[in-house]
């Protein structure tokens, strides 16, 4: 990620949590440089311990740290994830940032890995969506990458995706694929959402790159996958769960898009100590 972009968020979670000052902190410490623990609590992966560096940065203050874990990695209860040498202030100033980072991506970061190793047997690859916290996408896009997951678009900007309501309004797919063409980039990818097989030959038909099985049921699926022969890409998407993925994966498709493994990762438990 750009460092500048970063830096920018960081200031933001930073001032949202201490606006004008850490009361508490400032009243009882005096700045001196400790040890701080940062401990798994449970067995999880790893995600978020690459941005520690950059949140200690903007306290001001010289500091250490000693990563034992690699993003990616599993830790079980009690490994040390890192040992942190600052300033007494610094460290409880930034705490609980660190932690909710870390927490966060972690939970993201497993249930993306449950995910891919269920359907690991087949070619289908899980893909996030744009069902993500305001503020944190570029995170937790992050974090189910470091669960074995990819990336769809980043945003509305890098890439299209006609819906419902954009061929409602330009009067059928091919119509909207025409529009899109006319003005985008030749670089840019199309993917055209589908809620039924006639969706889909038009989609193939006038040149979509992607195809979005939105809540089809399994035969359909299948169906899709025969007709457009490898031809085109297939996403499957609505409802993928840990109950249904296998079997959504064993038709054919090439990615299986989850909004859950984002909205229904939970946060692991981790915490931080001075010694």
């Amino acid at each position: 990620m750009n460092p500048i972009f970063l830096k920018k968020l960081f200031e933001l979670y930073l001032l949202e949590d201490a606006f004008f000052e850490d009361i508490t902190t400032e009243s009882i410490f005096e700045g001196k440089r400790q040890k701080a623990i940062i401990r798994a609590k449970e067995d999880f992966v790893l995600a978020g311990s690459v941005f520690l560096s950059y949140i200690f940065k903007l306290t001001g203050y010289d500091f250490d740290i000693k990563l034992f874990v690699e993003d990616g990695k599993r830790v079980k209860k009690g490994d040390v994830i890192a040992e942190i040498v600052s300033a007494d202030r610094a460290i409880l100033y930034v705490e609980r940032v660190c932690l909710n980072l870390l927490q966060r991506l972690s939970g993201i970061a497993t249930k993306t890995r449950r995910f891919v190793e269920l359907i690991e047997p087949f070619k289908a690859k899980i893909v996030d969506t744009r069902k993500t916290t305001p503020g944190m996408r570029y995170f937790e896009k992050y974090a189910v990458k470091v669960g074995g997951g990819i990336n769809h678009r980043m945003g509305l900007f890098d890439a299209v995706l006609i819906k419902d309501n954009h061929i409602k309004a330009a009067g059928g797919i091919k119509s909207a694929i025409e529009r899109v063409k006319k003005h985008v980039s030749f670089t840019a990818k199309i993917e055209v959402e589908c809620a039924d097989l006639e969706m889909v030959k038009d989609a193939f038909k006038y040149g979509a790159d992607i195809i979005m099985l939105d809540n089809m049921s399994l035969n359909e699926m299948r169906e899709a996958v025969d007709l457009c022969k490898g031809r085109v890409l297939l996403e499957a998407s609505g409802n993928i769960n840990e109950s249904n993925i296998v079997d959504v994966a064993k038709t054919g498709v090439d990615f299986i898009s989850s909004g859950s493994i984002v909205h229904h990762a939970c946060w692991v438990d981790i915490n931080m100590k001075l010694e």
